[in-house]
């Protein structure tokens, strides 16, 4: 009996402790509020492309320095590794991507993006964060203050981590490939959030495992033989070709690949021909594939190649040209770290906050650091106002997904959650050895 009453007594006083810790970060954060989403605004209003985040890149470096982190730029392009130290202990890592995305903004707000760049083509294309990545690097240079200015609450060292060119799948695997874990550390843990557009601001979601999706990228061009419009029998029409191979793809999925295995293929672009009269030669597909399982992945590549072939047999045609690129690895959040994260996040900002996440078929190369053996969690943050999701709620409309021209988040209550939630699970993991 004396045992179990020391021991609700430690329970007790943990308890009181965290919120203790809790109302000294929120005091934190309130205080500091105004000028992080200054901050913000000025990221949101300078976006720049995948493998082109030169200013965002200064920019993040040099709000690192300023905090006394030892900072390394270039790594694996622009991104930038900053290592803040407070003696022995634990060492996490926790990440932000910069780039954003070639989306002319429609948001109407006063800070609104109006930059407009050429992209790989040369095309003149508008540019914004319409993913949240102004969010997530303006929590984690609040985080980063925070720790920097609070050393007396933990012990040991953290990374963090800049990335570059997440929307194209690759950048996290540049930075390993540089050498970002050899050249500085392998983590004990990384930690990472990213905003969602359908989840109430101020709210958290968590998730344990497969979180997200393999995501490959699958260029077709089918081959024929061009001619007249008004004589189809001397050619081979690759754009009937082409909506064969459409019907035919989406068979792989309903038929090939176990119900309760999750699998997209989405045909999101063809394109053939010139003219109206006009047999070309070649028509040009653009797909997506998406799945959790490493098999049921590799099934549908196949099946894909093998679909296609036979398309072009079936018409006398030459084999098509296919090429699979920006691929990236599911996203499995670590178990036992998203359960200790989770557990962390309810002591701070109470229970009815954290809601569970559900899997998506969406991508994230942050997947790419857990492949390499470190317990990652990424969480969710929501990043809209439930007034406002009630008011698309009422007149029967979804809000804007991420990646749309009209989508933004409420910055004061997401920014002020963010760097909240995420300096309590730091905080967690880098408690100093008596207070754990």
């Amino acid at each position: 009996m004396r045992s179990l009453s020391k021991l609700l007594l430690s329970l007790v006083m943990l308890a009181a402790t965290s919120v203790a810790m809790a109302a000294e970060k929120n005091a934190w954060v309130g205080k500091h509020l105004d000028e992080l989403v200054e901050f913000y605004h000025k990221l949101h209003q300078a976006p720049e492309l995948s493998f082109q985040e030169k200013e965002t890149s200064a920019t993040l470096a040099a709000e690192l320095k300023k905090l006394g982190a030892k900072v390394s730029t270039g790594v694996g392009g622009y991104g930038v590794v900053a290592i803040l130290e407070n003696g022995p202990g634990p060492k996490i890592m926790i990440r932000t991507d910069m780039d954003a995305l070639p989306v002319v903004e429609n948001t109407q707000l006063v800070y609104s993006s109006k930059v407009k760049v050429k992209d790989e083509t040369g095309s003149e294309v508008g540019v914004m964060h319409a993913c949240g990545h102004d969010i997530h690097m303006t929590c984690l240079i609040g985080v980063a203050q925070f720790l920097a200015e609070n050393k007396n609450l933990w012990n040991g060292t953290v990374m963090f981590i800049c990335q570059p060119a997440e929307e194209r799948g690759s950048g996290a695997k540049k930075m390993l490939e540089a050498g970002c874990f050899d050249k500085f550390f392998k983590p004990d843990y990384s930690l990472a959030l990213h905003v969602d557009g359908t989840l109430a601001a101020g709210s958290i979601g968590s998730r344990a495992g497969y979180t997200l999706a393999n995501v490959d990228s699958v260029d077709i061009t089918v081959h024929g033989r061009g001619g007249h419009g008004a004589y189809p029998h001397t050619t081979i029409d690759p754009i009937v070709q082409a909506a064969q191979l459409v019907l035919d793809l989406q068979t792989i999925v309903s038929r090939e690949i176990k119900p309760t295995e999750p699998a997209v293929i989405t045909v999101g672009s063809i394109h053939g021909g010139s003219k109206h009269n006009i047999i070309g030669d070649t028509c040009h597909l653009q797909v997506t594939v998406r799945s959790f399982d490493d098999e049921v992945r590799k099934h549908l590549l196949a099946a894909i190649e093998r679909k296609a072939k036979a398309v072009a047999t079936s018409f006398g045609a030459p084999e098509p040209t296919i090429a699979v690129s920006e691929g990236t690895p599911a996203m499995f959040n670590d178990e036992k770290l998203s359960a200790r994260v989770a557990d962390t996040l309810k002591n701070t900002l109470g229970d009815d906050k954290i809601v569970p996440s559900e899997a998506s078929m969406g991508g994230e190369d942050y997947s790419e650091y857990g492949l390499v053996g470190v317990p990652i969690c990424m969480f969710r943050l929501g990043s809209v106002e439930a007034k406002r999701l009630a008011g698309y709620s009422r007149v029967g409309q979804q809000p804007p997904s991420l990646h749309s021209a009209l989508y933004y988040p409420d910055a004061e209550l997401t920014i002020e959650t963010g760097v909240t939630a995420m300096t309590a699970a730091a905080l967690d993991l880098l408690a100093p050895a008596k207070k754990k």
